[in-house]
């Protein structure tokens, strides 16, 4: 019989949610004769497809080599989402006397509450993902590893036997969406030394860190040095790049850099990991910055350095499927080079989120299953933010990208210490930023940083995906006060600018003749 993941703590919480993603005493259904749809990968993507293509009346096999729900419900969005938002909580205590709330004695974290929390949280969910809901579906379940062994066929191991004996789908069509993982870096020592990646540390970890270093200052490592600094461990932050957040705008991460070395995280840019060691109980990361060598003694290191897409032991080359170091390379319709097979989520684009794998999935669905026109992923308007406090949500294009490709914009900001609600909440650091075409107001790319900015850039996205500009948002009323509101302030300063010196003439002239 074969052997499930193996999680710790061994709980009842970990019990639950390997019961629904990864039964034990699973056996893999007998393969039908032949399938309408294939999804390799049992996370957002692949269950995305599964469902959406079963519910349609397809025959559908699901694959899944590890656990149900991906990446999104075992080891990043919840679980990373549910441990910042107790972060939040010491984050609002630490400033509660700004707001006449005094805090008489220092508060206490719980590292091993918080961490079960999340594993509850986790687990409740997972009951969503499970296999037996799947295959009341219609579903054909099969735990183990897929390899193709051909055009329109592949095999998958049984581990409910001990042979560990393989069975052959044969398909019309199939999806590949094995997902990503972490990024481990070629770093001189760490293989020997140790590391956390957030598989391991929502899989693995139950004792708080008293030092942390961090390798890598994208979201994840932001949100994580953030939330584990608030919780009581002393973390350092490495990057090699001059800013965090390299992707965003520098006026954005100075914000939220700030607010990291505000909360007492130590963030080091420019830096040159040159190896790690172990010695006396501890890891000691030796790091080169402005050209000389420092030592940093840390307990654990966490790579947050990015992540790579799980293409291999897919044996895609029997299936002409063409992939790169980047993933499976895809068309506009997310079509592999074997017409029959298609790619969704993040083995094969470069926006690596979750409602962006739902996306794609729904993309997939109609153009593998039905004929007529194909959907393209280009068409897509896709937002996205860093969990931070503050968060940043961006969508659309950046300054820098419409330089780059010729096209000329105005630019609106309005600083959240404009915004009457963001004063009253004493959280006036951030902006509402929005890009449009010169001389109009359709809107081209959106930042926000603000708190619960990924709930606020939805109107934005929903303009952009909908062609509404800033002249809709000004027609919009928004309830006040709210974050939100600032928003509108933006439209309001696009209004301005069409009253040119000829316009005001004209008005003026008006209002003189009116009061006669």
């Amino acid at each position: 019989m074969h052997q499930q993941p193996t999680l710790q703590p061994a709980d009842e919480l970990n019990a639950q949610l390997l019961a629904n993603g990864h039964p034990e005493d699973w056996v893999n259904p007998t393969a039908a004769d032949g399938y309408n749809l294939v999804v390799i990968g049992g996370g957002s993507a692949g269950l995305v497809a599964a469902v959406g293509a079963a519910g349609l009346g397809a025959r559908v096999a699901l694959i899944e080599r590890d656990i149900l729900g991906g990446d999104c419900l075992n080891t990043g969005c919840v679980p990373s989402k549910t441990i910042i938002r107790s972060a939040k909580v010491m984050g609002e205590i630490a400033r509660a006397e700004r707001y006449g709330i005094h805090v008489d004695s220092p508060p206490r974290v719980d590292f091993a509450a918080v961490m079960r929390r999340m594993r509850s949280v986790r687990a409740d969910l997972s009951k969503t993902d499970s296999a037996q809901r799947f295959t009341d579906m219609g579903i054909d379940v099969f735990f183990g590893s897929a390899q193709f062994t051909g055009s329109n066929s592949l095999e998958v191991e049984d581990p409910s036997t001990d042979s560990g004996q393989r069975q052959t789908l044969r398909f019309t069509k199939a999806v590949i969406a094995t997902g990503s993982r972490a990024l481990k870096i070629s770093i001189p020592g760490l293989e020997g030394t140790g590391f956390l990646t957030n598989e391991s540390l929502f899989f693995r970890l139950t004792e708080q860190p008293r030092r942390l270093a961090i390798v890598g200052a994208g979201p994840i490592g932001c949100e994580l040095a953030q939330t584990f600094q608030r919780l009581g461990t002393q973390v350092t932050l490495l990057e090699v790049a001059p800013q965090i957040l390299i992707r965003e705008d520098k006026d954005a991460a100075q914000i939220v850099a700030a607010s990291l070395a505000k909360d007492g995280v130590e963030i080091l840019l420019g830096v040159k990991i040159q190896k790690v060691r172990a010695a006396g109980g501890v890891k000691c990361v030796l790091y080169e910055l402005n050209g000389e060598v420092h030592e940093l003694e840390v307990d654990e290191i966490l790579l947050g350095a990015g992540r790579t897409p799980n293409v291999d032991s897919l044996n895609l080359e029997a299936a002409g499927v063409e992939y790169t170091k980047k993933g499976v390379v895809v068309d506009d319709t997310l079509q592999t080079t074997n017409s029959d097979i298609y790619a969704a989520g993040d083995v094969a684009l470069k926006y690596q989120f979750t409602h962006t794998a739902d996306a794609s999935a729904r993309i997939v669905l109609q153009n593998a299953l039905f004929p007529g026109p194909k959907k393209k992923f280009s068409d897509l308007v896709i937002p996205w933010a860093t969990y931070t406090d503050p968060e940043i949500a961006h969508v659309g294009l950046y300054a820098h990208e419409a330089e780059k490709k010729g096209i000329e914009i105005d630019t609106y900001k309005v600083e959240l210490e404009e915004s009457d609600r963001a004063l009253a909440d004493g959280e006036t650091e951030g902006f509402v930023k929005i890009h449009t075409e010169k001389g109009s107001d359709k809107i081209l790319g959106a930042t926000i940083v603000a708190p619960h900015a990924g709930e606020i850039i939805s109107e934005i996205t929903l303009a952009m995906t909908h062609n509404l500009g800033l002249k809709a948002i000004v027609d919009t009323i928004h309830p006040y006060p709210t974050v939100a509101g600032s928003i509108r302030r933006v439209g309001d300063l696009y209004n301005r600018t069409r009253l040119t010196p000829v316009v005001g003439k004209v008005f003026s002239a008006w209002f003189n003749w009116r009061r006669a």
